[in-house]
């Protein structure tokens, strides 16, 4: 049960984010955006870092002087899977005019959908690797540990499933609409969590790679879209200040909790 609610809290920041659409009449203003965008980054980063690398590495002590090994070849690989599920999936990020990926007819408001589930794939791998983790007697990944991680992504989800559904309701979506797409661009998260427990059983020899490439995907994430997303224009340090504000949360979290 403790897991079960463990997966679903990140569904949930999406979900209260997304609700937005019912209360605010219009668009998250520009600075707003950079700031959240930049409170988004920090958490990524932070639990890549303590939720992810660091245990992996905990794991890896017996290597000695190698136990680095599987943190770099997992982040690396980590990368190189969100790189190529970003040219194989067609899909839209905010403010662009121009999607990536290959050619489609989809709709604009689809590939908007598409881009946020991208960036939330990895999210809901990590959250399942660490809960893995914690099922593992062979590990010292604590249930508070992988809690705090869930939480963690559940408060920069929040943000991100307002970002997602104010802007398709000013391209014209109605608001059940708009909260609907946001709410699906989240339930990847659980799915890909529970599909990564469900192989617990097979994975647990190479869970400290899957933990890395985890740590890995979301840092793609971060360096590709959101960072630069928080950047351009004017007001950059808003998106600079959010960061460290979420980076500091996400560290104190799992500090304190695990």
């Amino acid at each position: 049960m403790n897991t079960l609610i463990g997966v679903m809290i990140p569904l949930l920041g999406t979900t209260l984010g997304a609700a937005c659409v019912f209360f605010l009449r219009k668009e998250l203003s520009s600075l707003v955006q950079k700031a959240l965008l930049g409170f988004a980054s920090g958490v990524m980063v932070a639990a890549s870092v303590w939720s992810l690398l660091i245990p992996c590495m905990d794991m890896s002590e017996h290597m000695g002087k190698f136990a680095f090994v599987p943190a770099a070849v997992g982040l690396l690989l980590g990368i190189v899977f969100l790189l190529a599920m970003d040219r194989a999936v067609p899909h839209l990020h905010m403010g662009a005019d121009k999607s990536e990926g290959p050619k489609t007819s989809l709709k604009k408001t689809t590939m908007l959908v598409l881009a946020v589930t991208l960036h939330n794939i990895p999210e809901g791998m990590a959250v399942g690797v660490v809960f893995a983790g914690m099922l593992a007697s062979s590990t010292q990944i604590t249930l508070m540990g992988a809690m705090a991680l869930s939480i963690g992504i559940a408060i920069q989800n929040f943000p991100e499933g307002a970002i997602i559904s104010l802007p398709l309701r000013n391209e014209g979506m109605s608001r059940r609409r708009a909260f609907s797409n946001g709410f699906v661009s989240g339930v990847v998260e659980p799915v890909a969590a529970v599909i990564t427990i469900a192989l617990a059983g097979w994975i647990e020899p190479v869970l400290p790679y899957l933990l890395s490439f985890a740590a890995g995907a979301m840092l793609y994430v971060v360096v590709e879209e959101l960072i630069p997303e928080a950047s351009e224009g004017e007001h950059s340090n808003i998106g600079t200040i959010g960061f460290a504000v979420g980076f500091v949360i996400m560290m104190a979290l799992d500090v304190a909790l695990g």
